[in-house]
């Protein structure tokens, strides 16, 4: 397993992002719009029902402590307003909710049905669910006002959004002046040593776990893939900067493995 073929150099990863001829990329493979649309959609609908379980199993738990560090880096107030873009299952719009208490509210904002009906009941079993809600709905296309929320989040889930850039610019679009964006995705370790047991993990056992458990080899095959293609922290920072987000900050965590991104409108 050679580092160069699998951790995508810099030409290929603005492709990606990009999209080239109106094409887009699902894992290594370049497909056209409307394929990803669909790929992703069962992709999802898959694994929707053992989501959270592999989500804990394969990062050993981990996870968790990522996105309350990333709710951390928001600092929510009461009363405030939350846009969980990708929202899926809903761990961080429970996260976001305990922190903005009874007067704010939080809209868990996701395009796959069955991502929202996985994380229904965990949410409706919730002290807070009052503030929380749930809109199906494309991250490209946000079914809300201009200036509309304090704090947009979106957790490992931009990389699954077929035109990424139109998904940052929605998200900057609905935030009102001074509102915070929160994106928190993988991102390649900055140990060489980490790097290559991280890809191991990712290439062979994730995908033997993911057929075993989760019953799908192949969703846990596409998912190692698209965290390779994905900008790193510096390109990311600048693809923000460009779309008119300013104060970008990031910091790493576990060795980079997921990066938090913090940027204001």
């Amino acid at each position: 397993m050679k580092p160069d073929k699998i951790w995508l150099e810099t030409q290929r990863r603005q492709e990606q992002i990009e999209r080239p001829g109106g094409s887009a990329f699902f894992g290594y493979e370049r497909v056209v719009k409307t394929d990803k649309n669909r790929r992703v959609r069962l992709h999802f609908e898959s694994i929707a029902r053992q989501y959270d379980f592999m989500n804990t199993l394969l990062s050993f738990g981990i996870h968790y402590a990522w996105k309350r560090a990333a709710v951390r880096m928001l600092g929510l107030q009461p009363g405030q307003s939350v846009l969980d873009v990708c929202g899926g299952t809903g761990d961080l719009a429970l996260m976001a909710a305990a922190k903005v208490g009874a007067s704010g509210s939080v809209v868990i904002y996701d395009i796959n049905r069955a991502m929202l009906e996985a994380g229904k009941e965990k949410i409706l079993g919730a002290a807070m669910n009052a503030r929380i809600s749930m809109v199906q709905g494309n991250a490209e296309e946000i079914s809300f006002p201009q200036d509309h929320f304090d704090a947009a989040i979106v957790s490992f889930g931009i990389r699954n959004v077929t035109d990424m850039k139109a998904g940052f610019r929605e998200m900057h679009r609905v935030l009102k002046p001074g509102g915070k964006l929160m994106c928190l995705e993988f991102s390649k370790p900055t140990n060489p040593l980490f790097r290559w047991l991280y890809d191991v993990y990712s290439f062979y056992i994730m995908p033997f776990l993911g057929e075993l458990i989760g019953g799908s080899r192949k969703a846990y095959t596409h998912l190692p893939e698209t965290i390779r293609m994905f900008p790193l922290p510096d390109e990311l920072s600048t693809i923000l900067k460009r779309i008119g987000f300013f104060d970008i900050t990031y910091r790493c965590l576990t060795n980079g493995i997921a990066v938090a991104h913090l940027a204001v409108k």
